[in-house]
């Protein structure tokens, strides 16, 4: 009986060893990714949606457009996709309301796409996915918050896009706050890579079973 446990044991202790080192080396890759501007002349700039207040940006994602602004200012690209659907009991999309701000700050209608459907990073980029490839553009820079850049470019990868990252660097989510945004991301990605990041956007169940892995 004591065998036994010693090998239970064992076995438990070597399933933790693993399952910590493969979270250690996924949060090292989400961590540099939030460091790396991966900017490049491309088809398209793709900005993640955020929250919008009755057809004004919040601060986050008025921080993601700004980025994204000054992307298509270096002539990084010709086109600004950007995303997000609207959330019940809202009036305006997130994508509407980004399009406005982007418009006001100069960038004309016929440079700016709409994907006004995604309820998460996955619908978005998939959406947006299909419809950029009907056009030929699948080379873009996604631009969010920097610990959003690794899961935002696996997906990209998934749905077919030619994707680099270019996080914002004027973010209002810092300190502890931020911290937090890493962990939940490292658990997002490690379990993207195990079940698809497809999958887990369409399986409730997943998240209910394991906290923090639901795709917001």
């Amino acid at each position: 009986m004591r065998r036994l446990i010693r090998i239970a044991f064992r076995i438990g202790l070597g399933c933790f060893a693993l399952v910590f080192a493969f979270l250690s080396v996924t949060f090292v890759q989400v961590w540099r990714a939030a460091r790396n501007d991966g900017a490049r002349p491309s088809d398209a700039i793709v900005v993640l949606g955020a929250a919008q207040y009755d057809g004004v940006p919040s601060p986050v994602l008025a921080a993601r457009l700004d980025h994204a602004l000054e992307l298509y200012e270096m002539d990084i690209a010709p086109t600004i996709v950007v995303t997000g659907g609207r959330q019940e009991g809202d009036r305006f999309t997130e994508a509407t309301a980004a399009a406005q701000y982007l418009h006001d700050r100069g960038v004309p209608d016929d440079a700016i796409l709409r994907e006004t459907t995604g309820r998460s990073s996955w619908e978005s980029l998939a959406a947006s996915a299909r419809f950029l490839k009907d056009r030929g553009m699948t080379k873009v820079v996604l631009v969010s918050d920097p610990y959003h850049a690794a899961r935002i470019d696996a997906i990209a990868g998934e749905v077919g896009l030619d994707a680099v990252t270019s996080p914002t660097e004027t973010s209002p989510i810092t300190g502890a706050d931020e911290w937090k945004r890493f962990g939940t991301e490292t658990l997002r990605v490690a379990a993207g890579k195990i079940f698809g990041f497809r999958r887990l956007d369409q399986t409730e169940d997943v998240g209910d079973l394991v906290p923090g892995l639901a795709m917001l």
